[in-house]
């Protein structure tokens, strides 16, 4: 069985690592010793029983290197065990996705094939085994009197929250990194993504966002091929665009819905759908007073929640509504210059005029990006200061402010030349030049720049090895050296992002430019390789993350969909072809739209209720899985009651011989 091991439970004088856990280079030698003793100790004591070895590269000319890097791994026994722990799925014998136990692991398919464990799946184990590892009777960090600890607090997440543990991550495997990019992007081809592969490679959630990239795209296919002839022969007229717009409102009602079944697809193809929630621990940055937990019974950091609600209020809001003021602010100065370039345009059109148009909007979506960034920094500070507890609380209030921002930020300026300004060639240039400078300036700096910095580190990297090792061979010490030094992924946070932007600008407005769709599926396209050899070769590889779904981005895309209804019913009342049928009558106009719009909403509610998440034969079999584990629940407890009882009665019948005896 391959598990990116090469240790048996035995011998543990070698083994492949998994994962590399960097100290800061002053972090004092007995608390290194505290916390190495403590991540090989035996589980019954309290420790990760991992296995751990010190890596020590050579000294350099111009900087000293760092000797707190260590590598992690595990032996089989302690993976299988911990696979149990973590409530891992695997295909059972009979072809359905179970929880794994180390009791009935020859049940499981191919637990005695080359692979059982991906390397994904034993560094999210290794991951939880140290973040779960907690202290005991410590009052404090050794060699830090101030870095006070308390029984059950986690000791890495202390550590790592008062930057004496700079980082973990896992380690590239390199022979299964070639193969996955030789069929994930260096083959330019027209078909699926290895979703599988990039499951095993890099956790469900990773491929998950893949998953949605490639539907995405491929749902943008048929709005393509619809609106490149609706281009060509009706570009002219910018009037003729209802059928496009009720086009629109079909696709972005079923699109999002038939992603629902595609998901739970994936997600029990790869065991996560019927799998249950780990408990979430507390933030690494979460502080506050200490105080005592109901839930767990531990003690850990406390802080009120009327605290928390008045820094939201008070100041996040009030925060958030001064940005929106300001978006609105350059929208007014990009109006500004768009009447200026339209004036000049008029009183001398020529070639250099008409250039000159489209200077306004590609420096106004210049500046949208730039203000999209600045406020994302300026949004994670806020909310990391608002002091959430839990990781996932922080995450949905961090995505609810980038998203009304970015919103606002990029949408504002398309709905008032809709609806204020009523101006469909204005708002078919400003929907052109927004969304093309918006994909060209993405794919600069997500792809062209992270390249060039990373080959630009790698080639110092690897200059800087062969000067000090010469022709000494040692890919090990290279490779985390290299890895060491890579950016890190921070999520599908801003992947996940540029998606929703994009499908705003599809389903709000491309009935108005119909090339919006197309331009989309190219930058998907692209955005699939450039995203693939990122992954692969600029940052570190990141732990796998168990996903159901995508989370909240899937209530994003549903809420932009609602919207999407809502304005093309009112692009469709705009239009000269509504206003024909009610040329006297505005009132009766807005009565009939506001009704069609109400319909389609209804009728895409009704649609999400009739088509169902899940598909049926999935449905099934996880009811099937219920019931087979309460029929075993049952029979363990019934066994269990038949043993005591047996156990009773031996009892009673000895003690009473014995009186017997006795009496006798």
């Amino acid at each position: 069985m391959q598990l990116g091991l090469s240790v048996s439970d035995s011998d543990v004088s070698s083994f492949t690592p998994l994962v590399v856990l960097e100290l800061a280079d002053d972090t004092k030698a007995e608390a290194i010793t505290w916390l190495l003793n403590r991540i090989r100790d035996k589980q019954q004591n309290g420790g990760a029983e991992l296995l751990v070895n010190q890596l020590l590269f050579p000294a350099q000319d111009d900087q000293k290197p760092n000797p707190n890097v260590f590598l992690v791994g595990s032996t089989l026994q302690r993976l299988l065990n911990g696979a149990e722990d973590v409530g891992l799925f695997k295909e059972f014998q009979d072809g359905t996705m179970r929880g794994f136990t180390y009791a009935n692991r020859e049940s499981f398919k191919d637990f005695n094939g080359e692979i059982f464990l991906s390397d994904a799946e034993c560094q999210y184990i290794i991951k939880h085994e140290l973040d779960t590892l907690r202290a005991k009777n410590e009052e404090h960090v050794p060699g830090y009197p101030k870095l006070k600890l308390y029984p059950g607090k986690s000791v890495v997440r202390r550590l790592q929250s008062k930057g004496v543990l700079i980082q973990y991550f896992p380690l590239h495997n390199k022979e299964d990194l070639k193969r996955l990019s030789f069929s994930w992007y260096k083959k330019f081809k027209l078909s699926f993504q290895p979703l599988d592969d990039i499951r095993h490679y890099f956790g469900e959630g990773l491929a998950l966002y893949f998953g949605f990239l490639e539907y995405f795209t491929f749902a943008l296919v048929p709005m393509a091929l619809i609106g490149i002839p609706y281009y060509l022969f009706d570009w002219e007229d910018y009037d003729k665009y209802v059928l496009f717009a009720v086009f629109n409102l079909v696709w972005s009602t079923v699109f999002l819905e038939v992603w629902k079944r595609c998901s739970a697809t994936l997600a029990y193809g790869w065991g996560t759908l019927s799998r249950k929630k780990a408990f979430e621990e507390p933030r690494a940055g979460f502080h506050g007073a200490l105080g005592f937990n109901p839930v767990t019974g531990r003690e850990e950091p406390v802080y009120p929640s009327s605290k928390r609600q008045l820094r939201i209020y008070l100041v996040s809001v009030p925060f958030v509504l001064l940005c929106l003021y300001l978006s609105f602010y350059v929208m007014m100065v990009y109006f500004d210059m768009e009447f200026w370039a339209i004036n000049i345009y008029n009183e001398n059109p020529d070639i250099a005029t008409s250039i000159l148009l489209f200077v306004p909007s590609i420096i106004y979506a210049v500046v949208i990006e730039i203000m999209n960034l600045l406020y994302r920094f300026a949004a994670e500070f806020l909310t990391d200061w608002e002091n959430h507890r839990l990781e996932s609380s922080f995450q949905n209030h961090l995505v609810l402010k980038v998203l009304v921002f970015n919103f606002v930020n990029c949408f504002a300026s398309l709905f008032y030349i809709a609806f204020v300004m009523q101006d469909m060639v204005l708002l078919r240039q400003s929907l052109a030049t927004l969304l093309i400078t918006s994909q060209i300036l993405n794919q600069v700096m997500e792809a062209f720049l992270p390249y060039w910095l990373q080959r630009r580190r790698n080639k110092k990297v690897h200059k800087r090895m062969r000067r000090l090792m010469g022709d000494k061979e040692l890919p090990l010490l290279g490779q985390v050296q290299l890895e060491t030094e890579m950016n890190t992924y921070l999520g599908t946070f801003d992947d996940y992002l540029e998606q929703f932007l994009l499908f705003g600008y599809v389903s709000l407005f491309s009935c108005v430019y119909p090339l919006a769709a197309v331009l989309v599926v190219l930058n998907n396209i692209t955005e699939v390789y450039s995203d693939a050899f990122k992954m692969c070769h600029v940052f570190k590889r990141p732990f796998s993350e168990p996903a159901t779904n995508i989370g909240v981005w899937q209530l994003a895309f549903e809420t932009m969909s609602i919207i999407a209804v809502v304005t093309n019913c009112a692009l469709i009342g705009l239009s000269p072809q509504m206003k024909a049928y009610f040329p006297e009558s505005d009132t009766q106009l807005i009565l009939i739209v506001v009704t069609i719009e109400h319909v389609l909403l209804a009728f895409k509610f009704i649609l999400a209720f009739v088509i169902p998440d899940v598909p049926k034969h999935i449905q099934v079999n996880l009811a099937k899985l219920e019931f087979d584990s309460l029929e075993a629940l049952k029979k363990r407890v019934s066994t269990h009651l038949e043993g005591v009882s047996g156990g009773l009665n031996a009892t009673l019948s000895k003690h009473y011989s014995t009186k017997r005896i006795r009496l006798q």
